[in-house]
Order: C-alpha cells, then structure tokens, then sequence
C-alpha cells in the first residue's frame, strides 16, 4: 500500500483535500490526522470492521478500547444512553483536550468499546480534525497513530515513521499544540474519575466540577487502573530510560551520564533550559523552562522519538513533581520509563 500524505493549512484549509481524507473514511478506510493533543489514526467510529483495521494496524491490544471524536456536541444524543446534569458543566471545556466516558448507546459497535458498556467521546478543538469528522458525517473512532507502545506522535513525519505502508493517507496538519494525550473522565456512575490525567489537570477540573476524583491507580502506583488502556506499555523509546526528579538531578544526572560513557554507551539526556549547559559534551535536548511545564508536554513525544532516530542507548530524564501539569506528564515519562523514576 502506498501511503499519500496531504499537507494541509489550519489557517486555509483545503476543502477538496479534506473531502478526499473524509471520503476515505466512508470507504470503510483509515485516516491519520492531526488534533490538538497528539495525532490520531482514525476509522469510522460506527463501521466495526473498519474499527478492527486500527487494531491490526496498531498492534493494539483487542481489550483496549477507542476513542470516539465527534465535531459537534450534539452528536452524543446517538451515542450515548444518559448524561448526568451534574457532570454537563464540564461540556464547557468542550471543544478541547478532554474525554468523557458515558454509557454506550446500541450504536455503538464492539470494536471500539472492546465489549464494554461504556463509550469514550472526545470533541477536539483543532480545526482540521473537526472538519475531517464533518465531512466523513460520523463520529471518528481514533487512538494515536503510532504502533502501540512507541511514543505517540505530534506530527505527520513521526506518524509516517510507523505507519507507511499500513495505511491509504496521512493528513499533514503541522505540529499538535498540546503534545500529550487528553485527559479521561468517567461519567458513568455517580462519581467523576479521573482516569488518565492530561493538559486539563485535577486541581483545575475540580474548580470546574467539585465531585471528581482521580483513579487509585493515579494516587498509588501499585494499585490496577480502571483504565483498559493505563495497565499497557505506553509511550516507551527504544533506548532505557531513566527519570530523576529533585534539586541535585541535574548533577546527579551528569555524574551518571559520565559513568556510562565510559562503559561505551552512547548518552542522550533530556535537561530542563536552565540545565542543559551542563551537557554540553552529550546528546542533550531540552525540556524547556523548569517555570514552564506546557513546553515540556509539547516536546516529550517528539524528543523521545529523536533520541530514537539518534541512536542513544540510554536516556537519563529530568523530572517534575506530581502536581498540576506535573502529574499528567509523569504519569507519561513513568510509562516510557517502566517506572525507573528516582527521587534526589
């Protein structure tokens, strides 16, 4: 299979190509395309066969459920059986980064509930993406577009790194702004939770909806997500990696990077700015502001996968605290490093 790529402008967007992509998607096709969190691969969300194509295409595991993207709030009244009138305060940070989990409707096929009774809905804010899911006119069943397990990607060249070859078209809308996934919340029962933490924060929802919660898996790192999709290897480079979080990590970090080069390993270290220029004799890639946590979100995936491309056999990482922002990107970095995260 030959895989096109079509180059499209968020600010001028092309209606014929985006017709072409959403044509696709009736077919019964899949479709990478960009949204404000990371890119996605998606199908049509109510064709269960071209659900499964994703699974096949990902290697993602059966058990692991999709998420549906709609362009239009009122496309959950087919959806979803009922929406509390508590939780419906938080459809005001829709259209954005955030996933909500309702009971299914009978619309909904197997393949993207992976046989549950609950359906996950999500309303991007990104221009392209709500046009593609317009155009196609259905709800557009999509994970990220990456083989599962690989850091997920933020723009068309990684996505085509994974998936050329695999699937018809790959939509080029630029760099995703957000840079990690949405954050989950099951409204299915009487409680909100928490179930993946992302750019929408605890701290910052609460404000929003007083009753919510975060998953015990996201407070205790021993207990079992609710989540299908949390318990799986995610966002992992091919290279070990390492987190160091406190004050001494930067020394800790180099102290380490120069025992390792000794043994003939090649180093990548991911620094924060205002210590990066203590690496100046490895393959160092910064993390922005230790003052500015969204840089960091917008970089990690698309650094991870570079130290990939370059060849580094071990990445020492600094870390953050888990608080605010800080908890959705640890609960990434502890996934990409198998849980070496250590405390200095």
């Amino acid at each position: 299979m030959k895989t096109e790529i079509l180059k499209i402008d968020r600010e001028n967007i092309d209606e014929k190509l985006i017709d072409k992509a959403a044509s696709s998607i009736r077919n019964g096709d899949l479709v990478a395309f960009p949204t404000e969190t990371v890119y996605g691969l998606g199908a049509d969300g109510l064709n269960n066969e071209a659900c499964l194509k994703i699974f096949k295409a990902k290697h993602r595991p059966a058990d692991n459920p999709l998420i549906l993207h709609i362009s239009n709030i009122s496309m959950l009244d087919n959806l979803v059986e009922e929406i509390s009138e508590s939780h419906r305060k938080l459809f005001e940070l829709w259209p954005g980064p955030m996933t909500l989990i309702f009971k299914k409707s009978k619309l909904i096929p197997d393949a993207v509930t992976a046989g549950g009774d609950t359906v996950a809905i999500r309303f991007p804010s990104d221009e392209i993406a709500r046009e593609l899911i317009s155009k196609s006119k259905t709800p557009i069943a999509a994970p990220s577009a990456n083989i599962s397990g690989r850091p997920s990607p933020t723009n068309a060249d990684d996505v085509y790194y994974d998936m050329d070859g695999v699937i018809p078209i790959i939509i080029d809308g630029g760099q995703s702004n957000i840079g990690i996934e949405s954050t989950v919340i099951d409204l299915s029962t009487d409680q909100a939770i928490i179930l993946r933490p992302g750019f929408y924060t605890y701290e910052f929802l609460k404000s929003i909806i007083d009753d919510i919660k975060l998953d015990d898996s996201l407070v205790d790192d021993s207990k079992i997500p609710k989540s299908p999709g949390q318990k799986y290897k995610h966002y992992a480079p091919k290279a070990k990696m390492r987190v160091f979080i406190g004050n001494d990590s930067a020394n800790y970090i180099k102290n380490l990077s120069e025992i390792h080069s000794k043994e003939g390993k090649k180093v990548g270290i991911l620094a924060f700015e205002e210590d990066k220029d203590k690496f100046k004799d490895y393959v160092c890639l910064s993390l922005g502001s230790k003052k500015d946590l969204k840089t960091m979100s917008h970089v990690l995936f698309s650094h991870l996968r570079e130290m990939d491309r370059l060849g580094v056999d071990i990445i020492l990482a600094q870390g953050v605290r888990e608080i605010n922002l800080g908890k959705s990107i640890m609960n990434r970095m502890k996934k990409a490093a198998a849980n070496d995260v250590n405390y200095i």
